[in-house]
Protein backbone atom coordinates (compact mmCIF):
# COMPACT_ATOMS: atom_id res chain seq x y z
CA UNK A 1 0.00 0.00 0.00
CA UNK A 2 1.25 3.22 -1.30
CA UNK A 3 1.72 6.24 1.53
CA UNK A 4 0.26 9.54 1.36
CA UNK A 5 3.29 12.11 0.92
CA UNK A 6 3.23 15.89 1.06
CA UNK A 7 7.25 17.10 0.12
CA UNK A 8 8.43 14.24 0.32
CA UNK A 9 7.11 13.93 3.88
CA UNK A 10 5.90 9.92 4.65
CA UNK A 11 5.35 8.03 7.74
CA UNK A 12 8.55 5.84 6.86
CA UNK A 13 10.42 8.95 6.17
CA UNK A 14 13.56 9.73 9.54
CA UNK A 15 12.27 11.83 12.27
CA UNK A 16 15.28 14.71 10.68
CA UNK A 17 13.68 15.00 7.66
CA UNK A 18 10.73 15.73 9.62
CA UNK A 19 12.39 18.80 11.51
CA UNK A 20 14.33 19.35 8.84
CA UNK A 21 11.08 20.47 6.43
CA UNK A 22 9.24 22.23 9.50
CA UNK A 23 12.46 24.14 9.70
CA UNK A 24 12.77 24.65 5.75
CA UNK A 25 9.22 25.72 5.72
CA UNK A 26 9.12 27.77 9.02
CA UNK A 27 12.49 29.89 6.93
CA UNK A 28 10.09 30.29 3.40
CA UNK A 29 7.65 32.14 5.88
CA UNK A 30 9.76 34.27 7.85
CA UNK A 31 11.52 35.42 4.71
CA UNK A 32 8.56 36.56 3.11
CA UNK A 33 7.29 38.07 5.85
CA UNK A 34 10.98 40.16 6.05
CA UNK A 35 11.34 39.78 2.21
CA UNK A 36 13.10 43.25 2.17
CA UNK A 37 16.18 42.83 4.31
CA UNK A 38 17.80 39.86 2.22
CA UNK A 39 18.24 37.89 5.68
CA UNK A 40 17.39 34.29 5.07
CA UNK A 41 18.57 32.23 7.84
CA UNK A 42 21.57 35.17 8.85
CA UNK A 43 19.22 36.03 11.29
CA UNK A 44 19.58 33.21 13.72
CA UNK A 45 23.12 34.34 13.91
CA UNK A 46 21.45 37.86 15.06
CA UNK A 47 19.35 36.67 17.34
CA UNK A 48 21.73 34.66 19.15
CA UNK A 49 24.45 37.79 19.18
CA UNK A 50 20.92 39.51 20.40
CA UNK A 51 20.69 36.81 23.20
CA UNK A 52 24.15 36.39 24.14
CA UNK A 53 25.69 39.92 24.15
CA UNK A 54 29.71 40.13 24.02
CA UNK A 55 29.78 36.59 22.70
CA UNK A 56 32.69 35.96 20.18
CA UNK A 57 33.19 35.03 16.81
CA UNK A 58 34.10 31.33 17.67
CA UNK A 59 30.85 31.20 19.65
CA UNK A 60 29.01 31.24 16.55
CA UNK A 61 31.52 28.98 14.90
CA UNK A 62 30.65 26.49 17.66
CA UNK A 63 27.00 26.84 18.41
CA UNK A 64 26.32 27.06 13.82
CA UNK A 65 28.87 24.18 12.98
CA UNK A 66 30.44 26.48 10.89
CA UNK A 67 34.30 27.40 9.94
CA UNK A 68 35.33 30.85 11.18
CA UNK A 69 35.92 32.03 7.59
CA UNK A 70 32.19 31.58 7.02
CA UNK A 71 31.30 33.30 10.08
CA UNK A 72 33.92 36.33 9.52
CA UNK A 73 31.78 36.41 6.13
CA UNK A 74 28.23 36.38 7.58
CA UNK A 75 29.28 39.01 10.72
CA UNK A 76 30.68 41.63 7.84
CA UNK A 77 27.55 41.36 6.01
CA UNK A 78 25.59 41.68 8.72
CA UNK A 79 27.45 44.55 9.86
CA UNK A 80 27.25 46.06 6.50
CA UNK A 81 23.48 45.75 7.06
CA UNK A 82 23.87 47.79 10.44
CA UNK A 83 22.60 44.28 12.64
CA UNK A 84 25.56 43.55 14.73
CA UNK A 85 28.83 45.11 15.98
CA UNK A 86 32.38 44.08 16.47
CA UNK A 87 34.24 45.27 19.14
CA UNK A 88 37.76 44.11 20.15
CA UNK A 89 37.65 42.39 23.50
CA UNK A 90 39.41 44.21 26.14
CA UNK A 91 40.56 41.19 27.91
CA UNK A 92 42.36 39.83 24.98
CA UNK A 93 42.67 42.07 22.34
CA UNK A 94 42.84 39.30 19.43
CA UNK A 95 39.01 38.71 19.76
CA UNK A 96 35.62 40.25 19.22
CA UNK A 97 33.07 41.37 21.34
CA UNK A 98 29.34 40.71 19.20
CA UNK A 99 26.91 42.90 19.95
CA UNK A 100 23.20 43.76 18.04
CA UNK A 101 22.69 47.52 17.06
CA UNK A 102 19.22 49.00 17.65
CA UNK A 103 18.53 47.99 14.48
CA UNK A 104 19.10 44.60 15.49
CA UNK A 105 17.75 45.20 19.18
CA UNK A 106 14.29 46.17 16.82
CA UNK A 107 14.50 43.13 14.95
CA UNK A 108 14.69 40.26 17.09
CA UNK A 109 11.70 41.25 18.88
CA UNK A 110 9.33 41.67 15.85
CA UNK A 111 10.97 38.42 14.27
CA UNK A 112 9.65 36.76 17.24
CA UNK A 113 6.28 37.55 17.30
CA UNK A 114 6.20 36.59 13.73
CA UNK A 115 7.56 33.52 14.39
CA UNK A 116 5.41 32.63 16.99
CA UNK A 117 2.39 33.51 14.54
CA UNK A 118 3.46 31.12 12.27
CA UNK A 119 3.79 28.39 15.15
CA UNK A 120 0.25 29.20 15.90
CA UNK A 121 -0.73 29.10 12.16
CA UNK A 122 0.96 25.33 11.92
CA UNK A 123 -0.67 24.09 15.07
CA UNK A 124 2.36 24.35 17.40
CA UNK A 125 0.23 24.56 20.96
CA UNK A 126 0.76 25.41 24.16
CA UNK A 127 0.81 21.32 25.25
CA UNK A 128 4.05 20.81 22.77
CA UNK A 129 6.08 22.46 25.22
CA UNK A 130 7.66 19.27 26.61
CA UNK A 131 8.04 18.43 22.52
CA UNK A 132 10.07 21.66 22.32
CA UNK A 133 12.56 20.55 25.29
CA UNK A 134 12.49 17.48 24.39
CA UNK A 135 14.05 18.23 20.72
CA UNK A 136 16.13 20.80 22.04
CA UNK A 137 17.57 18.48 24.13
CA UNK A 138 18.13 16.14 21.07
CA UNK A 139 19.99 19.05 19.71
CA UNK A 140 21.87 19.86 22.28
CA UNK A 141 22.97 15.89 22.63
CA UNK A 142 23.94 16.04 19.04
CA UNK A 143 26.20 19.12 19.40
CA UNK A 144 28.08 17.59 22.07
CA UNK A 145 28.23 14.29 20.51
CA UNK A 146 30.04 15.93 17.49
CA UNK A 147 32.45 17.57 19.76
CA UNK A 148 33.35 14.66 21.11
CA UNK A 149 34.13 12.85 17.74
Amino acid sequence: MEEESFQGIMDRSPFIAWIHNISLNQQKYMKSQFSELDLGHDVRYIMYIYDNPSCSQEDLVSMFCQSKGNIAKILKKLEDKGFVKREINPKNRRKYMLTTTEKGNELVPEYRRISKEWEIKVGITQEDIELKRRIREIAINGMKLTEEG
